[in-house]
């Protein structure tokens, strides 16, 4: 008589275990809890006269490989329901220090040297959780 094999309570999937430190923010962050030292930042954006899709193209593109870097919890990008044309972008950092690493990486330094041919206003305001 042929075995059978089990199936885990997860349907035969395993979760990888990963013990990294942006893992476990991210963990948290989803229960409502960020790490002692995390920063949220909101930036609001206002692109020039007739620059928005080309704004919009750049923010896009900063989304992925922003995501991907360790201290970053969350980077959501998000346009005006009122006022399409603005943008903001919500931040969420392990620390002040691992911001400050996002603003040394090629696809920040190219966005650096770009905003301002594009954007009429920008509004940057650091945030700390509460509760």
């Amino acid at each position: 008589m042929a075995k059978r094999a089990r199936k885990s309570s997860s349907g035969g999937r395993r979760k990888r275990a990963t013990g990294s430190r942006r893992s476990a923010s991210r963990k948290s962050a989803r229960d409502g809890k960020l790490p002692k030292e995390a920063v949220t930042l909101v930036v609001l954006l206002k692109p020039r006269e007739g620059q928005e899709p080309l704004l919009e193209a750049e923010l896009r593109a900063l989304v992925g490989p922003t995501r991907r870097e360790d201290g970053c919890i969350t980077y959501d990008l998000h346009r005006g329901a009122d006022t399409p044309s603005s943008f903001l972008l919500h931040e969420v950092w392990e620390s002040r220090e691992a911001h400050r690493l996002h603003t040394q990486t090629p696809h920040f330094i190219r966005w650096n040297a770009r905003k301002d041919a594009l954007l009429l206003g920008r509004d940057v305001t650091f945030w700390t959780q509460i509760v």
